[in-house]
This record gives C-alpha cells, sequence and structure tokens, in this order.
C-alpha cells in the first residue's frame, strides 16, 4: 500500500513515500522557504541500497504550487517512483491542533474539516496550512483517503488534574481552554521504541523533543501523563524563538506601562525569544559557534536551555514516581552531545548518569548513552513522525 505522508510547517513541507508495511521509504524530501525567497527543494529517491537525489531552487509562493512539484517529482523523470496520483492509496497529513475531538488518526470528511478549521485560532502558524494541505491533497490525489494524525491525539490519555487550569470551570467548558500538549507523534514513536528496548512491562519513560520546537512528555505504560507544551506550542521549555513558561505578569506588565499590543506581545514570545532572544540565533549550530567565541549572551542562552529541561526532569520523576528511561530525540537532542551532556549533569541522586565516551561517538541509530549499570537508561532514539504517521494511517485502513 503507497501511503504518502505531508508534514508541512509554517513556511516548510516535508513529505515520505511508503510501501506499507516496510518502514524505510521509497523517497523522500523537504521543500524549504516557502513564500520566502530562496526557495528549494530536496527530493531523495532510494533504490537497490542508493539515495539519488535532486535538487531544484526557485521561488515557490504557497504550500499549494509546493505540492505540485512534489507531484512532479514523484511521477516524472529518471527516478519516477509512481505512475500517476492514483497509484497513492492514502495520503497521511500531519495536522498539528486536534483539540479534544481527535484521540486517534482520523479518515478526513467535510466535518472533520470543519473542526480542524475551528482550530485555527490555537495554532495559527500551523492548523491553516495543515487545512491548505489537506485541500491540495484532495485535488492532487482524487482517489486516495486523506487521513489526519493529530499532535495533540497522544496526549488524549493526559488525566485531568493535569490538563486543566485553576482558572474558573466556564473557561474549559465554554473556550476549552486546557493543556492539549504537541510533538504527540514523535514522544509515541520514540517511547515506543524505548519500550521495546526496555523490554518490560512496567515503565516510566521522560522523552525529550529539542528541535527548533522542544517539549518533554512524561510517559507510563505507553500513555503520556504530562506534557510541557499546554494551550498552545509556547509552555514550558526555551525553544529556538518562543519563550516556553514566563510569567503572565510580564505581558500584563508591558501591555500597562508600555503599551504593547496582543501582535506585539505574541510576536516578542513565539517568534523573538528563546535562543534568539537570549543569545541572538535560534540554530543551536550558531549559538555553538558564538560561544566558542566567548559570546556572553550565547552561554547563558545554553545555561538556560539546559536548566529549564533539568527542571522539567526533576518535576516529571515526581510524577511518574520513578524513572526508567529518559529519551533525547529530534534535531538538538539527536545531534548536540554537549546539550545532552549539560541537562544530564549533577541528576545522579535521580539515577541518571551519562557515559561521556558513549555520548560523543552517537552517529544515528538508537543508542544507550548511560553509564553501564546505571538506574535510569539514557537513551538518544532518531524520531521519525513521517513513519509513525503512515504506520498509523496503515493500521486505520487495515
Amino acid at each position: 500500500m503507497n501511503i504518502l505522508v505531508i508534514n508541512s510547517g509554517s513556511s516548510s513541507l516535508k513529505y515520505q513515500l511508503f510501501k506499507m508495511p516496510e518502514k524505510a521509504p521509497v523517497c523522500s524530501g523537504l521543500v524549504e522557504r516557502i513564500g520566502i525567497e530562496g526557495s528549494f527543494i530536496k527530493h531523495t529517491v532510494y533504490t537497490n541500497n542508493k539515495k539519488h537525489s535532486i535538487e531544484e531552487t526557485g521561488f515557490i509562493s504557497n504550500h499549494g504550487e509546493a505540492l505540485k512539484q512534489v507531484l512532479s517529482l514523484l511521477t516524472q523523470g529518471e527516478y519516477a517512483v509512481i505512475v500517476s496520483p492514483d497509484d497513492i492509496a492514502a495520503v497521511g497529513h500531519r495536522v498539528v491542533h486536534g483539540g479534544e475531538h481527535f484521540s486517534g488518526p482520523t479518515i478526513i470528511t467535510d466535518d472533520v474539516k470543519h473542526q480542524i478549521k475551528k482550530l485555527f485560532s490555537l495554532a495559527p502558524l500551523h492548523n491553516p496550512v495543515n487545512y491548505k494541505c489537506i485541500e491540495v491533497a484532495e485535488q492532487t490525489f482524487v482517489n486516495a483517503k486523506q487521513i489526519a494524525v493529530f499532535d495533540t491525539a497522544f496526549h488524549q490519555t493526559i488525566p485531568e488534574q493535569a490538563y486543566r487550569y485553576a482558572i474558573p470551570e466556564w473557561y474549559y467548558k465554554e473556550h476549552g481552554i486546557r493543556v492539549y500538549g504537541f510533538h504527540g507523534t514523535s514522544h509515541k514513536y520514540v517511547s515506543e521504541q524505548a519500550i521495546k528496548w526496555l523490554n518490560k512491562v512496567d515503565t516510566k519513560i521522560i522523552s525529550i523533543h529539542l528541535g527548533n520546537g522542544c517539549s518533554i512528555t512524561a510517559i507510563r505504560n505507553g500513555k503520556s501523563i504530562d506534557t510541557s507544551m499546554g494551550f498552545g506550542p509556547l509552555s514550558g521549555l526555551m525553544m529556538g524563538t518562543r519563550s516556553g513558561d514566563i510569567d503572565p505578569s510580564v505581558i500584563f506588565h508591558l501591555m500597562e506601562h508600555s503599551g504593547y499590543t496582543l501582535e506585539q506581545l505574541s510576536t516578542l514570545v513565539n517568534k523573538q525569544s528563546g535562543l534568539l532572544g537570549v543569545g541572538g540565533s535560534s540554530d543551536m549550530r550558531d549559538i555553538r559557534k558564538m560561544v566558542s567565541e566567548g559570546n556572553a549572551a550565547a552561554i547563558l542562552a545554553l545555561k538556560l536551555y539546559a536548566y529549564r529541561i533539568k527542571k522539567f526532569i526533576g518535576a516529571y520523576a515526581a510524577i511518574l514516581n520513578g524513572i526508567d528511561a529518559i529519551v533525547f530525540t529530534a534535531g538538538v537532542g539527536e545531534n548536540d552531545s554537549n546539550m545532552r551532556e549539560s541537562v544530564c549533569s549533577a541528576l545522579d541522586y535521580l539515577g541518571i548518569e551519562l557515559d561521556p565516551g558513549q555520548n560523543t561517538a552517537y552517529y544515528g541509530e538508537l543508542k544507550e548513552i548511560n553509564k553501564a549499570g546505571a538506574k535510569v537508561k539514557i537513551l538518544v532514539i532518531p524520531t521519525n513522525e513521517e513513519y509513525e504517521i503512515a504506520h498509523q494511517c496503515f493500521e486505520l485502513l487495515g
């Protein structure tokens, strides 16, 4: 069964084609800088254990145009992987916000699209783009099942005492104000890999997703029981451009004493803060370079970043009443050994003891980087959101 997975961000579109149930993709690609000068596509086809890559540049105005170019790459040229759009049985769409309405993969109908649209205000950078990609895919892959896999779905198991805010119940009942959590597809995938690795029935796992967006989740026996992102993807850890947790009094103060508008405040905490605001760049690689040059702001940014993660590990160790494993995943989690070392330092009281040699010798596959005999396993697990989406679609269609 050919399943095309579309994972769209605010200015990017990742895709992979799977011939399920095979885990290795037939092809994959990335469209970046959509709507921005310098747009480009990198498309890779995997045949006979070889990679064949094509790169194209040229302005791509919107996600609809991006999908049309993806279809062209799938069907044309020496490395075409399908003959026509009809060869695609299903298109799996990553949708960031599903609210309380969706707790699993869902075949997209007009009602489902209506529900996704109602949630635009809760994920303004992502849900509108996800919706647009669904509409374009419906027109492009006419005979394929369109399936939504929601970032929030994995967190629907969080108990009420963890997902409710301490404000009057009316705001929850009437406005749906509660913790929803995000990165659920990633947390679900890596936690399932960790459970297999641990090979035990009762598991207590802390999953740490560190990319441009960052979140941490407490997982008991494969179920999310608490997570750092809340009503929207702003709260919790320090991120590339998002502040993470901030005292609401700061917002009130800036409104009252400096005349900030809601739009300015949203821009401040979502787009101008985090690593960018403190250290001068949203890219951890740039921050590392500045640190090597002795930049004090970049040094502080790294300290803040690691400190927030450690605080949550302590909190979730209490919630779980112990830890079997902590998992690092996503761009920073998988590739920055120095950050893993900073996070794991001085946590031996909890049984977290990093092996420096194993940590720096990590090369892209599931790996245990704790000291031999340590109470808590420290795992680096590459996330694979696209495969997880394809797998959920495949199981749904049965």
